[in-house]
């Protein structure tokens, strides 16, 4: 059973019962997640803004858009309008399948690993977490990369409060820490 089938027959039930929703419309639902990486140090180097790019299509299986810098920053080099990394949104099976990948194969791959943090909830019942190495990935082979980057990722709900949105992704099986709720 997939991560979409496990949220059809047995999240959204749970979902209903625990808080007295009527209709399935109303229950909270994954809306999208979306993965940015940048080059770092090496926003001059276009090579490594080209490896991100790739790192971000074996990781997602989606191609990803350029994403370039709004404004000039000395210290790091950076010029308006200069490509700084990659950004991909995933939506429907794509996104079903990145999730169940990442929470099955690519988190218990993290060192030091005691689940995700549940302060990482917006407000707005969207969760944002950064992984540091994207190596933990298995599409990603350690020999040929240059430098080891991190990566952004959001899951972004359909619900409006975080204590819902984590219901959710617990019962589609996060790994959140044991701590406050």
């Amino acid at each position: 059973m997939n991560l979409k089938q496990k949220y059809l027959t047995d999240v959204v039930p749970a979902l209903m019962k625990q808080y007295g929703y009527k209709s399935i419309m109303q229950v909270p639902r994954l809306e999208k997640i979306v993965l940015n990486m940048t080059a770092g140090k090496e926003v001059t180097n276009s090579k490594a803004i080209e490896e991100v790019l790739n790192e971000l299509t074996q990781i997602s299986g989606q191609k990803p858009f350029q994403t370039r810098a709004k404004k000039s920053n000395a210290s790091w080099k950076l010029r308006e309008g200069m490509a700084m990394g990659g950004k991909v949104t995933l939506r429907r099976d794509r996104m079903w399948d990145f999730l169940e990948k990442f929470i099955n194969v690519a988190m218990p791959r993290i060192r030091d690993f005691r689940g995700a943090n549940p302060k990482a909830f917006d407000g707005r019942g969207n969760y944002s977490f950064g992984v540091k190495e994207e190596i933990i990935f298995p599409e990603i082979e350690f020999d040929k990369i240059r430098r080891i980057k991190g990566l952004d990722v959001q899951i972004i709900t359909s619900v409006n409060n975080d204590k819902e949105a984590r219901s959710l992704l617990e019962l589609i099986g996060m790994p959140f820490s044991k701590g406050e709720k």
